[in-house]
Order: C-alpha cells, then sequence, then structure tokens
C-alpha cells in the first residue's frame, strides 16, 4: 500500500506543522522521511531504535530516515549527530537535493524572504537552488571539488554559474574567498588535486561561501584529516560561521566538532531523532540512553 505524503508524516507521528514565524527560520523540515526499496506502511513498522534496526523485517526495505523535523534560523548552527547508519547523512542528502525524499515538507527561505517547498522543486530548479542559495561542503572533497582545476577556478565556477561574467570582478572574489579560509594565494592558480586534505577542504569551503548562500550544509567537515589538521578547518568554520548570517546544518558522529560549531543539536539512531536540545545542555546531561552512550564515549 502506498501512502500519500500527509498519511507517511501522520504515521510518522510527525503531522505537517505550521513551521515557525518566516523570519524566525531558514529552513523548516517537517515529516523528512526516506525509505529505499519499498515504500509501504508495511515497511517502516518494525523499524527504529526500538526494534534496534533501520530495515524493515516485513520487507527487507531500508527506512534511513522517518518522522525527522528540525528548524534553523539564519546566523544559526543545528547539529545533527548519530553513528554510521542513524540516518543523519541520508537526511542531509535530502535537504541538499542529492536523494529526493520519499515523505515530508521542506520550507526554504532565502536572505530576501522568498519562502519555497523544497521537496517540490524540479530537478532544474534544485540546481538553481544548489548555485545561489544552498551550499554544501562534503566530507570528500572530490564530490565539491573538480581535481584537475585550480583552486581559484573551483571559486569561479558557482560564479560563473550564477551568471557573473567580469574576470576581473570574479578573479578578485575567489582570491577574497581564499583568503578568507587561509588558502595561500601564490597556490590560487594551481590544481586542488596537489592539495593536502586540510587545504582541498579550504577551497572547498571557499567555493561554498562564493553566492553567499543562504542556508550551509556540512557532512562530516573533518573526518579523515589529522587531529591538528581538522583543528584548524574547525576553527576556520566557528569563525565564518559567527561572521556570516548563513544558516548551517553540520553533520558529524564527533561532538568535538557538533560543541565546536553549534548551538542546537538532534540525536540520530536507527533512522529517528531520538532527543533535541540545545548542545551544552545536551553534552552535559543526555536524557535519551543513546545519547548517553555518545556522550559518555565523547567524554572518555
Amino acid at each position: 500500500m502506498s501512502l500519500t505524503l500527509h498519511e507517511r508524516a501522520q504515521y510518522a507521528g510527525a503531522p505537517l506543522a505550521s513551521p515557525a514565524p518566516a523570519p524566525a527560520w531558514t529552513l523548516s523540515v517537517r515529516g523528512l522521511g526516506k525509505i529505499y526499496g519499498d515504500t509501504s506502511e508495511e515497511s517502516i513498522a518494525g523499524t527504529g531504535p526500538e526494534f534496534g534496526t533501520a530495515v524493515s523485517p516485513n520487507t527487507g526495505a531500508i527506512v534511513a530516515a522517518w518522522g525527522v523535523d528540525l528548524d534553523v534560523a539564519p546566523g544559526e548552527a543545528l547539529g545533527v549527530i548519530g553513528e554510521s547508519g542513524s540516518g543523519k547523512s541520508t537526511v542531509l542528502r535530502c535537504i541538499a537535493g542529492d536523494e529526493p525524499a520519499t515523505a515530508g515538507e521542506m520550507l526554504f527561505t532565502d536572505h530576501g524572504g522568498s519562502t519555497e517547498r523544497l521537496d517540490q522543486l524540479s530537478p532544474t530548479e534544485r540546481r538553481r537552488m544548489r548555485i545561489s542559495d544552498i551550499s554544501v561542503v562534503y566530507q570528500d572533497p572530490a564530490l565539491g571539488l573538480t581535481m584537475d582545476v585550480s583552486a581559484g577556478g573551483n571559486v569561479a565556477d558557482p560564479l560563473t554559474a550564477a551568471g557573473w561574467r567580469n574576470f576581473g570582478r570574479i578573479r578578485s572574489r575567489a582570491t577574497e574567498l581564499l583568503q578568507r579560509t587561509e588558502v595561500p594565494i601564490a597556490r590560487m592558480d594551481h590544481p586542488v588535486k596537489a592539495f593536502s586534505g586540510g587545504m582541498k577542504q579550504r577551497v572547498q569551503i571557499a567555493k561554498s561561501l562564493a553566492n553567499d548562500p543562504s542556508l550551509l550544509l556540512l557532512d562530516e567537515p573533518t573526518t579523515g584529516l589529522d587531529a591538528s589538521v581538522a583543528a584548524g578547518v574547525l576553527d576556520l568554520m566557528r569563525g565564518l560561521l559567527e561572521e556570516t548570517n548563513v544558516a548551517a546544518i553540520v553533520v558529524s558522529h564527533d561532538f568535538s566538532v557538533i560543541e565546536m560549531l553549534t548551538t542546537r543539536v538532534i540525536v540520530m539512531q536507527h533512522g529517528r531523532v531520538v532527543e533535541a536540545g540545545l548542545t551544552d545542555q545536551l553534552l552535559e546531561d543526555p536524557q535519551h540512553p543513546y545519547s548517553q552512550q555518545l556522550v559518555a564515549a565523547a567524554r572518555g
């Protein structure tokens, strides 16, 4: 049996609620769900934290995320944390448009106050949104950069896609952003494939800021980096988030990343949100047993 959008959200226990007043949020998500395989009600039953699995015992479908609600405001960073397979990156990919959501609604408001339903946009409209309003920093820089192109060329790419045509202006903007992200300007014309992992991430961050997005999505941005390099990248990102009015969602399995970058956090397990709250309060006094395990592991 196929479920309608509204039925799916209701079944998840997350009816399509009215979001906060428009000025208060950049992104408001209600009842977001993503199922790989059979999308019927039979697939949802028997999954989630209480059953210890995201794999349907009835159909074999993977309920990667279900009934997820979140809001993030301009100038705010929201963390999404959980172990591998918890659904956190799936949520990010659905918001970014890399994956179509199975259920739910995603309302996005840009800097100018224009609101759109991301889940109802065509692929062409989503690509336009990714050029002008929504940027992603991936765990693997190869997903966000063209490795054979120079650092400056990578930053210039979203500018030209947005209609910039003056070479001098493009070059100046790329220089400004690379300086901001502490990429040596002497290496501006070098292909990024020759850069270290940390430097590639800095170029990717510079590229993500090119068109002053309203929403920045960070997917495990320091995983795979040496501790000292990761610390430098985190310092950079924290400074940029404090300087700008961008709304950010930070996905990570690492509480040190969430603690450094975010003010609020949601915890995911087996595709469901099990706890949500202020980052410092959740770290100090987690309520859900799974959250307690994550915090204990981080403190240990």
